[in-house]
């Protein structure tokens, strides 16, 4: 879901294009398959398209410029398990850190109720117009 709402708010933002952003998990279980039908649903109450998403897992090889988890337990995976050298290590956020979020987690809803789902969702969009504002300083430094 983060991705889906993070790339609409950077269009609304005028950045569509300028930031490349892209999801994954730190596992293998749903590679190749579509977003969860629950987080689908909710996306598009709100205007949103998760259609095409396709869930991946995360390689250590894309060296992304930044690299943000959503909860304290994906952080650790990434640093812990050698997904990341030390040079990424430097690219590794948390989320909530990052968005204002007072480093508070972004719970996974998977399994859960419509209702957790669309909580996340809330919790997200609250979040990312500081992100987005953030971005756009990096774009925009000369």
């Amino acid at each position: 879901m983060a991705e889906v709402v993070l790339k609409a708010q950077l269009a609304a933002a005028g950045l569509d294009g300028k930031v490349i952003v892209d999801s994954a998990g730190t596992g293998a279980w749903h590679v190749g398959q579509p977003m969860e039908s629950r987080a689908r649903a909710q996306l598009a109450r709100r205007g949103y398209d998760g259609e095409a998403h396709r869930a991946r897992q995360f390689r250590a090889a894309w060296a992304p410029d930044l690299v943000l988890a959503m909860d304290a337990a994906n952080l650790d995976t990434l640093t812990l398990d050698g997904r990341t050298n030390s040079a990424d290590c430097a690219r590794l956020r948390l989320f909530g850190d990052v968005a204002g979020l007072d480093g508070a987690d972004i719970p996974d809803p998977y399994g859960g109720s419509p209702a957790e789902f669309a909580r996340v969702l809330s919790l997200l969009e609250s979040a990312m117009p500081r992100l987005v504002s953030q971005l756009a300083e990096v774009v925009n430094r000369p």
